[in-house]
Order: C-alpha cells, then sequence, then structure tokens
C-alpha cells in the first residue's frame, strides 16, 4: 500500500486528501489534517471518491469515429485537420472549449498552444458557466482577477453574508467552517436567496430575494449605511423588493458589524446582472471599509477544482495570459516570451457565442477537453445542433459515451482524478499539488501531453517540448514575471526555477498574501438593477442548481451507490400553490416548459419554494434519464459584461405528466428503455436502481436479462412482479409494475442482486421475511443513517445536532447532512408541541 497526499476532484475548497492506495483500482480516502483549505474534513463527494475510481464506461483508446485508433494515426488526424482548417478558413475557424477539472498544467498548454500558435483566442472554459461574472467584477474594482480574502476570514468575521450560495450543499467543508466560527465567536449568518434552501433553514437571518435582486439590494443596504454615517457615497433610495421588517434586520445586522465577509456564489454569477451583482458587493466593502483587514471581503466561492488556475493562466477567451490582456505592450511581451509571431491579435468568443458560431459555421473545427457542454450549457439542444453540425469535433475525455462524445469525430483518451498529476488553485488562491494514486489505465495520456503532441505534428514542437508536468510549471511560473512587469499581484517567479523533486514535493501554497489588495487601488464601480421580463405564457420563475451529493453531469458520482442516496432522481421543486394552480402532485411526474425547450421530472411539493419560483438540478443527462435536463430550458441571454449565462432566472410554465403504469427495475447493467413516459437510473451496490412510467402494455421482454423467470400477477390491482435468476438462484434483475396501487420499497431489494439467501417468495415480495428495522430515507450518506434512526435517538433524548450525531453518528463526517438533522428535529418538536 502507498499513502499519497493529493487534492479533491470537486469543488473549489480544494481539500487536501490523504489516499492509501489498497488494490490496483482501489483506495481508501481520507481528508489531509495537514491541508490549510480543510484540516481533514471532507465532504461527502470527497470521502467517497474511492467509488469512483474503476473503470466502468472508461474510454482507453483513441477512437476515430466509432472505431479503435492508434495514438499516431488519431493525433495525426487531429492535427491535419486542425492545420486544413486555418489553412482555409483562418485561425477564427478553430475553437477549444475547455474546463476547470483540468490542471493547471494542461491549462496552460491549451492556451499558449490556442492563442500563442494557432493564432486565435477563441479557448473558453466552463468556468464561464460558473465564475465569469465574478473575474469580470473583480478586474473592474480591482484591476485584476484577484480574490481579496482567505479561509482565515471567515474564521475572524463576526457577520457572514452568504449570497447566492447553498453553502451546506455545495461548498460543506466551508460551511463547517462557518458554522465553527458561530459556535466560538458567535458570528451571525445571513443568507440571501430566493430559495429556503438547507443552508437559509440554518442562518441567523433568511433574506428571500427576488430573482435578480441582488443589485438593487446591496444598493439599498449601501444607501442604507451611508444615511447612519457609516459608508462614503450617495444616499439614493433603491426599491429592494424585501419585505421590510427582514430588510431592517439586514440593515441592522450589517451595521452592528463591521467584521463581515460577504461569499457570493453561483446564485450571484449565474445571472444577466451578475458581474454588477459583484461590484455592488464590492462596492459596499469598498463603501464601508470593510476589505483588506481580517474578518472583512468580499468572497468569490468557485465551483470548479481548478477553475482558478485556468483563469490564472488565461484560459478565458477575453483575457491573454496570466492576467494579462490584449494591450499592444502586454502582447509583444507576450509573443517574445513564447516565442512566437502567430499571436492572437485581440479576444475570442465565450462560451454561448462560441457555440453560436459553431452553429452558424464560422467556427468549423472544435476541440473540447475534460467537459460535457451538450448536457451543462444552456439551451443545450441548441449546442447538440451545434455540435451535429460542425465538421470536426474532437473531444478529450475519460468517459466513452458522454452526451458530447456522441458528437465527436475523434475521442482521445484522457487521464482522470487518481491518475493526473499537476497543480490547481482553490478559491483563497492556495496552490495545491494534485498527484497520481494509479497506472494510466489503457492508452489514457495527461491532457498537456496530448496538447503538446498535436502541436509538434503541427510545427511547433520545439515551443511544447516538455518532459514532465513539472516543466510545464515552471514555464507558466517564469511567465508569471510578465504579469509582475504589468503592475499585477500574480507572481509565481520563486518557482521558475523549481527543480522536480521540489515539485513532487511542493506544499500547498498561497500567492498574493491574505489581503493582496491591501495598500493598492479600488474602484467603485456604477452598478444596475436589471430584471427579466414576464411573459404570460411562462409566469413561473425557473432556478437551477446543484445537489448535495451530485457533480457537474455526474460521469463520476453517477458510479458512486453511495452518493446515490440522497436525491435519486431530478426533482421539479415548487411551491403547493403553484402545485395546485398547474394540476401537479407530489411524486408525480411534470413537464417543464421554457421558450428554449422542455423536460420531464418528478414532482416535489414544498414551501421551501417561493411562490411562482420553481426549482431543478442541472446534473441528469441522457445517461442517466429520458428527462430531467435541466439545462435545456434556460435560454442563451448573458451577462453583457461577462458572457455568463443567466442560468437561475428563466420563464417557464409545468404541467402534469401522466401514464398508464409505475414501475421500477433492479438489474445488474444498465438499461436506457424505450417507448416510456419517464426512466431514470441510480447506482446501487450490485447494479442499477431504475424508476419507470409509460402507458399501454408493458414490455418485460424489453427490459429483462435472459435467466429464469418467476412472476405474479394481479390483473384487478394492476400489480405485477417478475424476478429473474441466473444459473446459481441469485437475483439478477426484477421488475415491479403498478397501475393503481404503491409499489414496494426499493432498498431491500436493491441490496439483493447478486447476493445468495434470498427466497423466492421474499423475491416477488421485494422485502424480507425477517425484515431489519426500516431506517427510513437516508439523511446521511456518510454513515448510512435515516430519518427513523435519528427519530429514535430524538425520543430517547438527543434534542440538538450534535447530540444526535453523538447518538448515532449522523452529521459527524462530512456535515452536510446536518441542516437536514436540524430540521427534522425541528419539526418533531413542533409535532410534540401539537400533541401536547
Amino acid at each position: 500500500m502507498k499513502d499519497v497526499r493529493t487534492t479533491c476532484a470537486y469543488c473549489g475548497v480544494g481539500c487536501g486528501i490523504r489516499a492509501t492506495v489498497t488494490g490496483e483500482r482501489t483506495v481508501t480516502i481520507k481528508g489531509d489534517a495537514a491541508h490549510p483549505a480543510n484540516f481533514g474534513k471532507l465532504c461527502s463527494k470527497g470521502t467517497h471518491l474511492g467509488e469512483t475510481v474503476g473503470l466502468e464506461g472508461r474510454l482507453l483508446a483513441p477512437m476515430i469515429g466509432d472505431a479503435p485508433a492508434s495514438w499516431d494515426a488519431a493525433l495525426d488526424l487531429v492535427a491535419g485537420k486542425m492545420r486544413d482548417c486555418i489553412e482555409t478558413h483562418g485561425p477564427d475557424s478553430v475553437a477549444f472549449y475547455v474546463s476547470g477539472q483540468l490542471l493547471t498544467e494542461d491549462y496552460y498548454a491549451a492556451n499558449k498552444l490556442m492563442k500563442g500558435f494557432v493564432g486565435s483566442a477563441n479557448i473558453d472554459t466552463n468556468s464561464r458557466l460558473c465564475m465569469a461574472s465574478a473575474v469580470a467584477a473583480h478586474t473592474r474594482a480591482f484591476g485584476e482577477d484577484i480574490v481579496p480574502v482567505t479561509y482565515d476570514d471567515l474564521d475572524e468575521a463576526d457577520l457572514i453574508l452568504l449570497l447566492g450560495s447553498n453553502a451546506a450543499w455545495c461548498h460543506p467543508v466551508i460551511w463547517q467552517r462557518i458554522e465553527a466560527a458561530r459556535e466560538t465567536r458567535g458570528t451571525k449568518i445571513v443568507v440571501i436567496d430566493p430559495r429556503r434552501t438547507e443552508t437559509a433553514e440554518q442562518a441567523d437571518l433568511h433574506v428571500p430575494v427576488l430573482p435578480d435582486g441582488d443589485v438593487a439590494l446591496f444598493g439599498a443596504l449601501l444607501a442604507d449605511m451611508v444615511r447612519r454615517g457609516l459608508a462614503q457615497g450617495d444616499d439614493a433610495a433603491v426599491n429592494h423588493g424585501i419585505d421590510p421588517e427582514v430588510f431592517a434586520a439586514l440593515a441592522d445586522m450589517v451595521a452592528e458589524h463591521p467584521r463581515m465577509v460577504t461569499v457570493f456564489s453561483m446564485g450571484a454569477n449565474q445571472s444577466v446582472a451578475g458581474t454588477d451583482k459583484g461590484n455592488a458587493i464590492i462596492n459596499l466593502h469598498l463603501a464601508t471599509g470593510r476589505i483588506n483587514v481580517p474578518g472583512a471581503g468580499p468572497f468569490s466561492m468557485t465551483g470548479q477544482p481548478n477553475a482558478m488556475g485556468g483563469r490564472e493562466v488565461g484560459g478565458l477567451a477575453n483575457m491573454l495570459a496570466c492576467h494579462l490582456g490584449f494591450t499592444d505592450s502586454e502582447r509583444v511581451d507576450v509573443a517574445q516570451f513564447w516565442g512566437t509571431d502567430r499571436l492572437c491579435a485581440g479576444p475570442g468568443l465565450k462560451a454561448v457565442d462560441m457555440f453560436r458560431a459553431v452553429h452558424d459555421g464560422r467556427i468549423k473545427f472544435l476541440w473540447v477537453m475534460a467537459t460535457n457542454p451538450a448536457v451543462s450549457m444552456p439551451d443545450a439542444g441548441y449546442v447538440r445542433e451545434a455540435l451535429a453540425r460542425c465538421e470536426t469535433v474532437v473531444v478529450s475525455d475519460v468517459i466513452t459515451d458522454t452526451d458530447t462524445a456522441k458528437f465527436a469525430h475523434i475521442r482521445l483518451p484522457a487521464l482522470g482524478w487518481g491518475e493526473k498529476d499537476g497543480t490547481v488553485t482553490n478559491s483563497e488562491r492556495r496552490i495545491s499539488r494534485q498527484r497520481a494514486l494509479f497506472a494510466a489505465p489503457g492508452e489514457a495520456r495527461a491532457d498537456w501531453t496530448i496538447i503538446a503532441d498535436v502541436a509538434a505534428r503541427m510545427g511547433f514542437g520545439e515551443a511544447f517540448d516538455w518532459s514532465s508536468a513539472a516543466a510545464v510549471y515552471r514555464e507558466y511560473a517564469a511567465m508569471t514575471s510578465l504579469t509582475v512587469k504589468h503592475g499585477k499581484v500574480l507572481d509565481l517567479t520563486a518557482h521558475a526555477a523549481i527543480s522536480d523533486e521540489e515539485y513532487e514535493a511542493l506544499e500547498p501554497f498561497l500567492w498574493g498574501g491574505r489581503h493582496p489588495m491591501a495598500g493598492r487601488a479600488m474602484r467603485h464601480v456604477p452598478v444596475e438593477a436589471r430584471t427579466r421580463m414576464a411573459d404570460p405564457a411562462f409566469p413561473l420563475r425557473l432556478n437551477t442548481g446543484r445537489y448535495r451529493d451530485q457533480w457537474h453531469t455526474m460521469t463520476r458520482t453517477g458510479l458512486s451507490a453511495t452518493l446515490a442516496q440522497h436525491r435519486r432522481e431530478p426533482l421539479l421543486e415548487v411551491h403547493p400553490a403553484d402545485a395546485e394552480a398547474a394540476g401537479v402532485t407530489d411524486g408525480t411526474l411534470a413537464q417543464v416548459v421554457t421558450a428554449s425547450g422542455n423536460s420531464v421530472f418528478r414532482v416535489c411539493v414544498t414551501d421551501a419554494q417561493a411562490p411562482g419560483q420553481v426549482f431543478v438540478p442541472m446534473h441528469w443527462s441522457d445517461a442517466m434519464a429520458s428527462g430531467g435536463r435541466g439545462n435545456l430550458l434556460p435560454d442563451q441571454s448573458v451577462d453583457p459584461v461577462s458572457g455568463q449565462p443567466g442560468f437561475k432566472n428563466n420563464a417557464c410554465r409545468i404541467a402534469p405528466v401522466t401514464s398508464d403504469w409505475r414501475a421500477f427495475l433492479v438489474r445488474a447493467d444498465a438499461v436506457a428503455p424505450a417507448d416510456v413516459v419517464w426512466w431514470s437510473r441510480s447506482r446501487v451496490a450490485n447494479g442499477w436502481l431504475h424508476e419507470l412510467a409509460g402507458n399501454g402494455t408493458v414490455d418485460a421482454d424489453a427490459l429483462l436479462p435472459e435467466g429464469e423467470r418467476i412472476e405474479v400477477l394481479d390483473e384487478v390491482r394492476g400489480m405485477r412482479r417478475i424476478v429473474v435468476l441466473d444459473e446459481g438462484g441469485k437475483l439478477r434483475a426484477g421488475l415491479y409494475v403498478t397501475r393503481s396501487g404503491t409499489l414496494p420499497s426499493r432498498d431491500w431489494i436493491a441490496g439483493q442482486l447478486s447476493v445468495d439467501g434470498a427466497q423466492t417468495a421474499e423475491l416477488l415480495a421485494a422485502r424480507s421475511a425477517s425484515p431489519a428495522p426500516d431506517r427510513g430515507p437516508i439523511v446521511c450518506v456518510c454513515h448510512g443513517i435515516g430519518t427513523r434512526q435519528i427519530m429514535a435517538v430524538a425520543e430517547a433524548g438527543a434534542a440538538s445536532v450534535a447530540a444526535v450525531g453523538k447518538a448515532c453518528s449522523a452529521g459527524t463526517n462530512c456535515g452536510s447532512c446536518r441542516p437536514a438533522i436540524a430540521r427534522l428535529l425541528r419539526e418533531w418538536n413542533e409535532d410534540l408541541a401539537e400533541a401536547s
């Protein structure tokens, strides 16, 4: 066994991991207690990384079309197609669409090839979808994309505002840090969010801002602080749209707590006014002097593990390299450093505009690296049309059949987490090493190596002649001398001569210091409160976002049986009044319709949604469901400054979806049923659980594998159950159908796949003859604790979240379920009060 210190594959917190390799593709995961981002803590996704390192679905060899190919053949074809495209149509007919999942070394190589040698700035990243507005706000206010605080400021704050951040789900380790600050120093927590999320439920104050109402709210706060003599600036009345008592409580808390950090994330950035939201936040901190001091400042919380690294090297279309722009002097310096006469002349196309150019034929060669835009881009149906029209689509990825890879003419197998070697930068500007745990599987290669090999075939080999990831890092670090020359903060020049051994042993470090803007000029930026037009045909406002235990398009987390327990299906969350008006009920199916597209979801009726607003997740793809495609629904509207799409506020309507029958199917392998109203699948221990609904007859033959079949049928109740056994009598599959009744619990029968011991009658009943106590729906995935177990310890006297954790371990690992535990305890206490 070997013990490796590395960094988590998921969000921008950048947690350190100690990974103990226990087999050829097995590993035990623990938090790295020495890493300053997390001090040993991990969220549920990080904790269960070991469930996602197998080779199921992996792309292990290059493919041309649907046929395996040699690396030489694939790379020759990529280079030839790109060269021909440039010669015939010019460099702007080529584009790269890359990802915050890339390591910094990969990002640097891709950016250098495109901007320095292809001669176009048409390289953009999926970070455009999550952080581009924060980048633009930073650049307008600070002259550079600088996060002006660190995690330490959270520890020392007396007030933390969370704007558009469901931190308990999306950044759980940071949420634990915020909770710890409340416990140790009495820090107040305010959540500003249209939804009553689990984070909002645990706040001292929830401010249910209207969709895209953040600019007005922060303008009103600034005006209030000016009136109180606590800020400099004009005192202009602003209509904030918040209940006056709630606004007064918020303003009082802001006035009383100068040590204030404002954490903002996707809920702020994914807006047609996202840049102005960021600057409205920064303006308040500048005007009140709450920046560049301990415990205060605006904090953009990054979504991906290396979105920051990509921003640093210049992986966005509106940057050149290393925080540099496109002025003549910057271009001259970059061209000289890279030794090129082909440097791009100006900014390229941002993500939404890039896919428009693919759609209309201006871009004829597209290379997609480590991302899945056919699922993740807004108006994803349009993006699919664009991919289908493109003359050459190259996809570098770890998975063979993503929704995007299905459009690829050439597929290149890249290294995944646990195989990569390089660096990442987290939300607080801390650079950490990501190290390999396993040998490269099959013929997979590092992304920077693939890029360098293509560059060599295009005649640029000398400029890409790196022998290791360390060599790429050295060049990037040396290039930051240009950043320093042009008066910017980013400076890694101390690592320009780092040895391979020093690179291998590199400890996490922070560039820029704790408060990098101290002593530097900062600017108040005028902002405008924008609203989106109402449309009577689409009376509801649609919000999209993340689930606690899933990541992006589920190509990794979808393989984890543990993580699947939290949300097995994509849910449409709707207020009871809106559900009644639309004729939809909890647990049924409904269609969400916008001007851009439509998709079907399972209904969850909840008063956590404000009237007039609905919410759906962004994770589900064609690989995991027939519907649930959240990003088919938003339109292509973007922020005018950053180009970031407005995922969080689109007009929609909802309508019920009916079916003759409902069913679930458990089987060892996954299927994608045809001719049904609905199917979705989620991972279980030894196979897959499929939820189904349809009309007419049930085609059992199409759903079930070969094997010995045993069936029970009750035509009066419309019930049909079929189990399929293998040669040894173990369960190979089970299909459970009803037309009017209820379906049995899934948990026990899903656990019987490929397991000895169950009797046929038990399999048909989908329950054990001597059942174990029912845990209820899983709340704590880390310890497998359900609602009934939590209620049992509550009834035994565990009256707090901490007491529940002590009694049954729930909430004691990643902590992301603690808000759910708190809600259960609150509801239980309310029930007791009503009964007494």
